[in-house]
């Protein structure tokens, strides 16, 4: 082979000293020519850090141990395992660890980094070209330096809004008008005050937290968390071009989508890596602001039948945040633990023809089990000569509780009660031959031994609105005889109304129907989240914007036929916003606000504010409304025993604040009064300083101060002075009047 030429030889060949510039001349392709790629083999090693300190005759200890943890991802052999020693004659606290295959040792990344070995320790496992990349960019110091611990400093009290400084009790809640938002204390008939106000804070919509901790805003760059008395910044998540957000329910973890796959650069990404390059979803841990896992949108590839858009939220998130699960339309559901999100049990659960499942939305303590457990329901299509079914399943352990076999089935919706007593199943059904529907509702009751199911009377008309009353056992459908969609007139309605008969014993009585309003254009159902009172409005309608207030416990005679019943229905009063869009409880159920979102039509936007009763305290017309949302409250500290007492003495609780009602109330009346005495004082200080003025100047125009008593004197003087006169009066009287009639 002949040597490669050299550039001294390029040098005395060709060219004179004088006239060569080496800078000027471009060897890329002889680089790129003579290049040895060296094989590094590295890709199948993963560094293990966080071990503990041993010696070596514990070390064959601490090796068989840490191989059953390695083998449950890949294959690793003793000798593939090798553990530094220290000059002290004990480990280094970490370990190379040697996989058969490069995915072998990115699964174990994945999987075993931050696992805990034992009380004091816990796994890192990273990758060891990881590592060195890091190195070659700088990012790793070759001597150690121990990081810079910052001076503590008091952070903002998160839950300071639940301290209202009137000491009224009031609620917040923010507004998004034209390019503005602001949040603002509610003061009922009067003007909110405003606590914060500012321009372009977001780019899209608003959301709080579920527990009223954060304000969120959304970008095109990502998400960001506002809170605390000065409403400063508490975390960011840059997902760009994210369209949506949800929180778990204990404000834990927060989900982010957006429609474009995230594509990281090749400069790098904040936070993102390129395991999260092509994906839609990604879920983080909002103390740490650090993202968990990422994923992407299940591919529906060519079946006809797939959804062509999936339904948000697509993560469904257990009452403790301990789960969050996707469902795998027609296989399976994945469930996965937090905080590592890893797959319960490494794999998914199977469920053959799986269509919609939903947690239950508070812990549940069944009779008779003492274990921990959460609950999903789940539903499946009919399959072949298979019946639908509808399923319990408990998690961790997997185990079907319950199942209740469907027939003739068109669809199932699935609806929690507030404290996961009840489930019910609304069962759209289909006759033989598909020309006639019906629906019924299967009742689970969850909490009583065995889980029995209630089925509720068959209702012929299509039911488009079904909800339960928060924290009880009532609840109300909404059902017609039209096609149902959106339309111009509002379809013509019925709302029927369910509450359980009374019982003896601790368990509620059979669910039976107490009354139907019929003839109505109602769409939408708007309990207080206390209960007991409800909204049932027509909203997204132009044609009608009926809002009705009714009182599931009215303390008045009840009616003879509902007297077995757990309630006394009462309509309160009625309503009418026109363009009505959104209806929103404030979470202490004392008020209600509607408004026209100028994101839906453009017509009389703005918002109404009304008591629990339906009387309507304030009415503003806002141009370019978009979004109105109560702050939501964390539940009560209060035990339950002391809730039950507050309820008791609420009497003389409701005393107190009458009074503080009635002297706020006089003392806005005094202002008033004094108001308008201020404004009666300034009047007739002005008058006099004005009739001064005048009566200067007249002295000094030698004009008489008060012209007006000259003028009378003037009158009285002339009237002396003018002779008298004779005044002669006629006075006719008639003393008699007959009537003659001549032929």
């Amino acid at each position: 082979m002949a040597p490669a030429p050299t550039f001294d030889h390029l040098r005395e060949a060709d060219l004179d000293d004088d006239e060569f510039d080496e800078n000027e001349l471009d060897f890329s392709d002889l680089r790129e020519k003579f290049r040895v790629q060296l094989e590094q083999g590295l890709d199948t090693f993963v560094v293990v850090d966080g071990l503990p300190e041993i010696t070596e005759e514990q070390k064959p200890k601490l090796v068989k141990f840490l191989m059953k943890k390695f083998n449950t991802v890949g294959t690793v052999r003793e000798e593939s395992i090798f553990m530094p020693m220290g000059e002290n004659e004990k480990s280094l606290r970490f370990a190379f660890v040697e996989f058969s295959t490069p995915s072998e040792a990115a699964a174990a990344c994945k999987a075993l980094d931050y696992v805990p070995l034992d009380k004091k320790h816990t796994l890192r496992v990273n990758k060891l070209t990881d590592i060195d990349r890091y190195a070659r960019e700088g990012r790793v110091e070759d001597e150690f330096e121990a990081p810079e611990i910052e001076p503590f400093t008091q952070r903002e009290h998160l839950r300071s809004f639940l301290k209202d400084p009137s000491g009224r009790g009031r609620d917040q809640f923010v507004m998004f008008r034209g390019e503005s938002v602001g949040v603002m204390w509610n003061n009922e008939k009067d003007t909110p005050e405003s606590i914060v106000d500012r321009q372009h804070w977001t780019e899209t919509f608003v959301q709080w937290s579920p527990l009223g901790t954060y304000l969120t805003s959304v970008h095109q760059q990502g998400v960001q968390l506002w809170g605390g008395n000065s409403w400063g910044r508490h975390q960011r998540f840059p997902h760009p071009f994210v369209n949506l957000v949800a929180f778990s329910p204990g404000e834990k973890y927060l989900v982010t989508w957006s429609a474009r796959p995230i594509s990281v650069p090749d400069e790098g990404h904040p936070v993102l890596t390129l395991d999260d390059d092509g994906k839609n979803y990604v879920i983080w841990d909002i103390q740490t602001g650090k993202p968990i896992r990422s994923f992407a949108n299940i591919d529906t590839g060519n079946d006809p039948d797939a959804p062509k858009a999936q339904p948000w939220p697509a993560f469904k998130w257990s009452a403790d945040d301990k789960y969050v699960a996707r469902l795998n339309q027609g296989t399976s559901i994945s469930v996965y633990e937090l905080p590592r999100m890893n797959l319960l049990d490494k794999k998914p659960i199977k469920i053959d023809g799986v269509m919609d499942f939903d947690w239950a939305p508070a812990t549940v303590r069944r009779d008779g089990v003492k274990s921990y457990e959460q609950l999903f329901c789940f539903w499946t299509p009919e399959i072949g000569s298979n019946p639908a079914k509808v399923g319990l399943m408990s998690v961790p352990s997997k185990e079907v509780v319950r199942t209740l076999n469907l027939f003739n089935v068109s669809d199932v919706k699935l609806h929690w009660q507030s404290e996961a007593a009840y489930l019910c199943v609304k069962v759209d059904r289909h006759s033989k031959s598909k020309k006639s529907q019906a629906t019924t509702l299967e009742i689970f009751r969850v909490k009583e031994k065995g889980v029995p199911v209630e089925v509720v009377d068959t209702i012929k008309d299509t039911v488009i609105n079904f909800a339960w009353e928060p924290k009880g056992d009532r609840f109300i459908i909404i059902t017609t005889t039209e096609p149902v969609g959106p339309t111009a007139v509002a379809p013509k309605t019925a709302v029927s109304f369910f509450c359980p008969e009374k019982s003896k014993g601790p368990v509620a009585g059979n669910f039976k129907h107490l009354r139907t309003l019929e003839k109505k254009n109602s769409n939408a159902i708007y309990w207080s989240p206390r209960g007991r009172f409800v909204v049932v409005a027509t909203v997204h309608n132009t044609q009608s914007s009926d809002l009705d207030f009714f009182d599931l416990d009215f303390e008045g005679e009840k009616p003879e036929a509902e007297k077995d019943f757990t309630a006394n229905l009462q309509l309160m009063n009625t309503g009418d916003h026109y363009g009505v869009t959104d209806v929103e409880w404030d979470p202490s159920g004392r008020f209600v606000a509607t408004w026209a979102s100028s994101w839906k039509h453009a017509m009389e936007n703005g918002y109404h504010l009304y008591d629990f009763r339906g009387e309507q305290l304030r009415e503003e017309a806002i141009e370019k409304f978009k979004q109105w949302a109560w702050r939501p409250r964390p539940a009560s500290l209060l035990a339950k025993d002391e809730q039950k007492q507050v309820r008791k003495n609420l009497r003389e609780y409701s005393r107190v604040f009458e009074v503080e009602d009635a002297e706020r109330g006089a003392s806005a009346d005094l202002a008033v009064v004094e108001h308008r005495r201020r404004q009666l004082d300034e009047w007739h200080a002005w008058r006099e300083s004005l009739e001064s003025e005048v009566a200067e100047e007249r002295e000094i125009m030698g004009l008489p101060l008060d012209p007006v008593a000259e003028l009378l004197k003037a009158k009285t003087d002339e009237l002396e002075v003018t002779e008298e006169r004779l005044i002669e009066e006629i006075v006719e009287e008639v003393l008699e009047e007959s009537e003659e009639i001549i032929v």
